[in-house]
């Protein structure tokens, strides 16, 4: 077997969804599966044990912002991305095709590659193609993804089509500049925006490069959801049967659902967090403040049903008490449940998969 492999166990008989395993040097990845984000080498207020305690089985990390600070150099010194955040299961690096669009008021794009100005320090920043796979050869992490250009979800078919094309040209360069093939899985990434035709043109011509896996981006960028649903549905079942497939930046409920019911395999999102950090917990598809004034005297955990450190040790009432109280420890806390509950859904997925009752117990999601 190689370092990289994807083997499907189960499949669902009324849908496209399967569960798998995904293997790679730093373990096997059980698929469905959600995977936190660490942008800059660490997944904002949870810990490495923290996330193997939510059973997170594989992570992200930013190439763009980790080039910036504190450079590829000293995580490369430091032993690697692995050793540098202390974390030993699989990650996944983005190219920094996704500041292509975020960025977009402080970056200019032409063949060659994109020049960002530095947030920071102001200094100009020359990301090529080339460059996005040195520095990622360099973070070590098990899988890199190609350097695209992601349009914006509304832009016209002339634009999306230039942008597809170059990401086209982007990725066999990356291909071509990538030297630890036998330690790094580069994913392509399929663009095309809400254009099938595009889409369709897009998965042929990757699939002609025989990648170690493949990914759906430009989705969740300004789009309607149906929108989303849509493309993917139409795009997943393209792409080989024997690789990974993952959707780049989606991690809600029903999103994720839908998606691995059109055959989708792997989700990240900086959702679980980043509504965390301002006090809002997930709970089985809704959305609480934790904030409000109902909660003041409410001494249940965020969910009974939960085996988190959060949820087994505190009460809403104390959430409340400390995010109030502007206490760091209340966003932590509320981070580590809602990690564990879109790791949880998608573990639960998975299982229904294997028993084939995904598309019943699911039912509300789809």
């Amino acid at each position: 077997m190689s370092n990289f492999s994807y083997q499907c166990h189960a499949n669902c008989s009324h849908s496209h969804a399967r569960a798998g395993v995904f293997h790679t040097p730093h373990g096997p990845v059980e698929t469905p599966i959600f995977m936190p984000v660490g942008t800059i080498a660490t997944v904002k207020g949870v810990t490495p044990q923290q996330l193997k305690d939510a059973e997170s089985q594989m992570i992200l990390a930013n190439t763009y912002h980790l080039h910036l600070q504190p450079g590829e150099s000293i995580i490369a010194k430091s032993g690697g991305l692995h050793k540098f955040m202390a974390w030993d299961g699989p990650i996944l690096t983005d190219s920094g095709g996704f500041q292509v669009f975020s960025l977009s008021k402080i970056r200019k794009i032409s063949e060659d590659g994109v020049i960002f100005k530095s947030p920071r320090d102001g200094r100009m920043i020359n990301i090529s193609p080339e460059k996005s796979i040195e520095i990622q050869n360099a973070l070590g992490a098990d899988v890199i993804m190609a350097f695209d250009e992601c349009p914006p979800g509304q832009s016209n078919e002339n634009v999306v089509k230039e942008a597809t094309d170059r990401t086209y040209r982007w990725l066999k360069r990356c291909v071509n500049a990538h030297s630890r093939t036998d330690k790094q899985a580069l994913f392509g990434i399929v663009q095309g925006g809400t254009y099938p035709n595009l889409r369709k043109a897009a998965v042929q011509d990757l699939m002609e490069l025989d990648l170690p896996g493949y990914a759906i981006g430009g989705v969740s960028v300004g789009e309607a959801p149906e929108l989303i649903n849509s493309i993917v549905a139409q795009t997943a079942p393209l792409l080989p049967a024997e690789k990974p497939r993952y959707l780049m930046g989606v991690g809600t409920y029903g999103e994720m659902a839908k998606a691995i019911a059109s055959g989708v395999d792997m989700f990240d999102c900086v959702l679980p967090t980043r509504v965390g950090r301002h006090g809002a917990a997930l709970i089985q598809g809704e959305r609480w403040n934790l904030k409000n004034a109902r909660f003041k005297e409410d001494f249940g955990p965020i969910d009974p049903t939960c085996d988190c450190y959060c949820c087994q040790h505190f009460s809403r009432a104390y959430l409340n008490h400390l995010i109030k109280s502007n206490e760091i420890l209340g966003l932590m806390l509320i981070s580590v449940h809602n990690v564990t509950e879109l790791v949880r859904f998608t573990r639960n997925i998975r299982n229904a998969i294997i028993n084939d009752t995904f598309t019943k117990d699911f039912a509300k999601w789809l």
